[in-house]
């Protein structure tokens, strides 16, 4: 055949070869992380982190760290209540009522203080203190002067306690008492429909009754 009429391609052949060994390892992963990034907690996701979960209800500071649909998940099969008898779940609630959940100290000082060691000094010498039945020696006399006193003696915290509990200077035990439960369900979050706006006024009324516990006016 005359080479006029031979079939002559335009084109090289175009196919893809086959990666040679590897280099598949050095494509790039879609999945890899950026700096500063870290995987999902999940098992087997490769997917970055972007949201955490606190690990149980009693390790609330530490934390899961799961991609979205992870993270979703967790929160939908999350009960905070788990494992917990009726009674534990029921004490779990009154304080959520009475201190918002919230961690309380004793306002007590500490033995070597100024204040614990101006109350010795106060108590050796027969200061600062009743003693009815004498039973230190030689105060027996001191209730009958306070008695004749007109009204009791109160500082300015305790005035001020007094105050934040819608309470005058003549409330004795049983009615703060009263005021301070009537007052945390007033002010809490819980009976306001999750509204928040009362929450400084909680804080005022838990730390004033913790106060007037410690002198022994609650």
């Amino acid at each position: 055949m005359n080479g006029t009429f031979q079939y002559k391609p335009k084109f090289v052949d175009i196919r893809v070869r086959p990666p040679k060994p590897g280099e598949a390892e050095q494509a790039e992963d879609v999945y890899a992380l950026k700096p500063g990034e870290r995987a999902c907690d999940h098992p087997g996701c490769r997917v970055a982190a972007t949201a955490r979960a606190p690990k149980s209800r009693d390790m609330l500071h530490e934390h899961y760290w799961f991609c979205q649909p992870h993270a979703a998940e967790y929160n939908r099969n999350w009960n905070f209540f788990a494992g917990m008898s009726e009674g534990e779940i029921r004490a779990r609630r009154e304080d959520e009522a009475m201190t918002g959940g919230r961690p309380t100290w004793e306002m007590k000082a500490s033995k070597m203080s100024r204040e614990a060691a101006a109350f010795t000094a106060n108590f050796s010498q027969g200061r600062g203190y009743q003693d009815p039945f004498s039973m230190f020696g030689g105060g027996g006399a001191r209730p009958t002067q306070a008695a004749a006193a007109p009204g009791r003696r109160l500082g300015k915290l305790e005035r001020n306690a007094l105050a934040d509990l819608d309470l005058d200077d003549d409330a004795d035990g049983p009615t703060i008492r009263a005021r301070y439960i009537e007052l945390v369900k007033r002010c809490h979050p819980d009976s306001n429909a999750g509204d928040r706006s009362a929450e400084n006024k909680l804080q005022r009324v838990i730390k004033a009754y913790q106060l007037l516990r410690k002198v022994k006016m609650a």
